[in-house]
């Protein structure tokens, strides 16, 4: 590794650790005001991330990244006023540092209480989407957390005109600057020094695809909240609403296909397959490649390889199963413990559903592209968490503070 990148990441977690310790008790309504203006910001200057933007999208055809792909990296004004939004959502949230999660005396004389802290400094890596460089800053902030920030290659550009604004915003709130920066490099190096910065960074969160998310849980030596892949089912049930059934379908595989929300394996009732197959057909009338298992017509035959497989890409594979116990069977094994749905109308079928599968998120007639922080209330996200310490599922504010035991006495002492 360059002594360059390694004298600058520890420079970056030096400047962190020393921002993280004043945002700790930094006044709510100040974190409040820097977010506002940090949306501020990014709107007034939206055609200045546009046009970042544009460099950043003709890297990317250039690195040959697929459409679903581009479609991740690209800003356009729309999704710079949610981007925006999503600032302001956060910023007028309900500050969670401080905050007495239970609190209880004892016959001792003692009273305790448990209070929400900051977990210190966060270490975001990120692949494609710009708008994380967003979120992230926004959600540590909120947290009382200093972040450093290292988006992927592709999104470079967006990246430094976003985080430029969120610097905007804690300058006019008086924060430090140093309690949200970027790794101002695209040297992969940069990477490896954070996943062992274990002086200067709490903990890592990563935020991408499969070989980042293994690079990381692999190499780090700092904890790691992991947002793995979203292999996303959805079973249609025999006593599921055609209707419903179709619109729920078709959006969660549709909307957005590279997002980790959508729908990647359809699981079909073989008492439903004529549901299925209309649903099926329907998606390959809107361009869809649908992988096909026994007994349905799809774009092509499925393979072993393509159960288990997120393809973040207009493809879907679909399977018939004898009931819900084997559409359980069938999730338990492939399942990336990300999102994974059912269809029915049987609120006992659906109760089984939810307690034999242990997924972070778990929808009923719902589409899985719902499986987003923001859309659960939290403003924005900072992924999805598919582990089972700590935090779990969407990982918004609230998820990035730990906890400490305020105890209080009156000279009482231990028998």
């Amino acid at each position: 590794m360059s002594e360059d990148i390694k004298t600058m990441m520890a420079q970056i977690g030096a400047r962190a650790s020393a921002a993280a310790t004043d945002l700790a008790f930094a006044a709510p309504i100040a974190k409040q005001n820097a977010l506002l203006a940090a949306a501020d910001a990014c709107w007034m200057r939206r055609d200045e991330i546009v046009a970042a933007n544009a460099k950043d999208m003709a890297f990317g055809r250039d690195k040959g990244l697929s459409p679903a792909m581009l479609d991740r990296l690209m800003l356009d004004e729309d999704r710079i006023k949610a981007m925006c939004e999503g600032l302001r959502a956060v910023a007028v949230q309900e500050d969670p540092v401080g905050k007495i999660t239970e609190e209880w005396d004892r016959p001792s004389g003692l009273h305790i209480k448990r209070v929400r802290t900051p977990l210190g400094v966060i270490g975001v890596i990120y692949e494609s989407r710009p708008n994380v460089t967003a979120d992230a800053g926004a959600l540590c902030l909120k947290a009382g957390n200093a972040v450093i920030l290292r988006g992927g290659s592709e999104s470079f550009h967006s990246a430094g005109i976003i985080h430029a604004c969120l610097q905007d915003g804690l300058r006019s709130a008086g924060l430090p600057e140093d309690a949200i920066q970027i790794v101002p490099t695209r040297d992969r190096a940069a990477v490896s020094e954070m996943l062992t910065m274990t002086d200067h960074i709490d903990v890592i969160v990563p935020r991408g695809g499969k070989g980042l998310v293994g690079l990381v849980q692999r190499d780090a030596r700092v904890p790691v909240f992991a947002h793995l892949e979203g292999i996303v089912h959805i079973y249609i049930d025999k006593d599921a609403d055609a209707e419903k059934t179709t619109r729920v379908v078709i959006n969660a595989k549709t909307r957005r296909t590279g997002i980790c929300g959508a729908a990647e394996c359809l699981l079909i009732h073989k008492d439903a397959v004529p549901l299925g197959q209309d649903i099926l057909d329907k998606l390959m009338a809107a361009g869809v490649e649908v992988r096909a298992g026994a007994g349905l017509s799809g774009t092509v035959v499925a393979g072993d390889e393509d159960w288990g497989k997120e393809y973040l890409d207009s493809i879907i594979s679909a399977k018939i199963v004898e009931d819900v116990d084997g559409a359980i069977a069938h999730i338990n094994q492939y399942s990336s413990s990300h999102t994974d749905a059912i269809m029915t109308e049987n609120d006992d079928t659906a109760a089984k559903f939810f307690a034999r599968i242990d997924s972070a998120i778990l929808m009923r007639n719902a589409s899985t592209q719902f499986a987003d922080g923001g859309e659960f209330g939290m403003g924005a996200e900072i992924g999805i968490a598919t582990g089972k310490m700590h935090a779990r599922g969407p990982v918004g504010a609230m998820q990035l503070t730990s906890f400490k035991y305020i105890v209080e006495g009156d000279g009482t002492v231990r028998a």
